[in-house]
């Protein structure tokens, strides 16, 4: 199987992708964009991108392109995010005067950094990318933050394991395919959808009112602004139903209520994995 990803190899998508299809081809990208054109164009079999993190929130981009692209959510997965000091192999822990990471893995490592004064954090961008840095410098007053995938992806040293700040660190990711939904899955009992209203006072909670009349529960409500159209904005909605209820239920009712709906996926909702 053919996934694409966004970033490096190692890095904690490429985790991902591994964890969700262990003998996968991984296919690197530098753009989210091209991602979902690698996926549209049949390129790759299928793409895996994170949706959101537990403690730094949407990955706002890929929304868009999941609204924008013809591609569908066929599986979720939720990944525990375990930041890592890595560095050349030989290298001395205490000679680390500069950190590199993407800036949102150094925010989540503040009380290392505070316990280690020596050393700086410096933004880069990526994670896997930053071991990658390291490791062509060979420098051994560097180190990076990244995933154990990637200290094996590019033959680095882990130094310190486990260093950020929350344990309660999750991503959650999709695998998504290329077209509409197709066959879905008996067990699938949760779904992604996003829709448009009408500007006028009322519309939004009309809409939601319908997954309350389906007993359905809301596990999420994002907005982005629709491109070229000032305030008007796409509302994504992950919604979970119960046992034995038809997963697209709310579905037509909802459309009676709405400019636009578009259903993203129906999956089966992810346990946490390791």
């Amino acid at each position: 199987m053919r996934i694409a990803i966004q970033g490096e190899l190692g890095s904690f998508s490429h985790q991902a992708a591994l964890e969700s299809e262990s003998k996968a081809t991984i296919f690197p990208c530098a753009l989210s964009l091209d991602v979902f054109k690698s996926v549209e164009s049949g390129e790759v079999d299928a793409a895996v991108i994170p949706i959101e993190n537990s403690l730094a929130g949407s990955v706002v981009e890929h929304f868009d392109l999941l609204f924008q692209s013809n591609v569908h959510i066929e599986r979720e997965s939720l990944l525990r995010i375990r930041h890592n000091l890595i560095a050349v192999p030989g290298t001395e822990f205490a000679s680390i005067r500069q950190v590199l990471s993407h800036p949102v893995a150094l925010a989540q490592c503040r009380r290392f950094f505070a316990q280690h004064p020596p050393m700086t954090p410096a933004p880069f961008y990526d994670t896997a990318g930053s071991v990658k840095h390291v490791m062509t410098l060979g420098d051994r007053t560097l180190a990076a933050i990244a995933s154990e995938q990637a200290a094996l992806a590019y033959g680095a040293a882990v130094l310190a394991w486990g260093i950020e700040d929350n344990p309660a660190n999750f991503t959650r990711f999709f695998l998504i395919r290329r077209g509409a939904s197709g066959s879905i899955l008996p067990e699938a009992d949760k779904v992604s959808i996003a829709f448009t209203v009408e500007n006028r006072p009322g519309s939004l909670v009309s809409a939601l009112q319908v997954f309350a009349d389906h007993s359905t529960n809301l596990c999420k409500v994002e907005s982005r602004p629709v491109q070229g159209q000032p305030w008007q904005y796409v509302f994504y909605v992950d919604y979970q139903v119960a046992r034995g209820t038809p997963p697209d239920a709310p579905l037509d009712q909802l459309r009676r209520r709405c400019m636009l709906v578009k259903e993203l996926g129906q999956y089966q909702a992810a346990t946490p994995l390791s």
